[in-house]
């Protein structure tokens, strides 16, 4: 993958990242859940322009946009082109077991990854990650050998737009936040 990859709509590079290998520090695994962000889309941090907590979104395409949802959990998205960004929602776990078991405190493996609070928590994605290089350590991104079979659903958790039909899911994966 490269910058050209993520330079494109996010609703095509949420549904092109299925199947994609993400590893953090080598702990990761396969991109099973995505949801895609427009700048023009009401639920989008970037709708009401540019401000310094959602700068990197409105930074260069193949950046790491790392936020605290609810004060609580970290989330990781994919700057694409710019105001837009792809939420990573679910991993299947192939790299790292034992370090994210730890880090989940010995969750089952069909929920290590699964919503991306939990993903953050697996992969050790802190605030500090926030607008680097997804083409670059810490981060490993390899697209995928083969197309998935890909569904779409409504966004999970958001209280505005909530119609668009913008997450994407491997159809059949075990390893989503939620069924779409």
């Amino acid at each position: 993958m490269d910058e050209p990859f993520f330079a494109r709509d996010a609703v095509t590079v949420a549904a092109d990242l299925l199947g994609a290998r993400l590893l953090v520090n080598g702990v990761g695994g396969i991109i099973v859940e995505t949801e895609a962000y427009r700048r023009d889309d009401e639920a989008s941090h970037s709708h009401r322009g540019p401000t310094r907590s959602n700068a990197a979104m409105f930074g260069a395409p193949a950046r790491a946009y790392v936020y605290r949802s609810s004060g609580l959990h970290w989330c990781l998205n994919f700057v694409c082109e710019t105001g837009s960004a792809v939420l990573i929602r679910a991993l299947e776990p192939t790299e790292g077991l034992e370090a994210m078991g730890e880090r989940r405190a010995g969750a089952a493996i069909r929920r290590l990854c699964a919503g991306p609070g939990n993903l953050c928590k697996a992969l050790a994605v802190t605030g500090d990650m926030n607008g680097l290089s997804l083409l670059a350590p810490p981060f490993v991104l390899q697209p995928s050998s083969m197309a998935p079979v890909v569904a779409s659903g409504v966004r999970i958790g958001i209280s505005k737009a909530v119609d668009r039909p913008w997450r994407f899911a491997v159809t059949g994966s075990s390893y989503l936040s939620k069924p779409i």
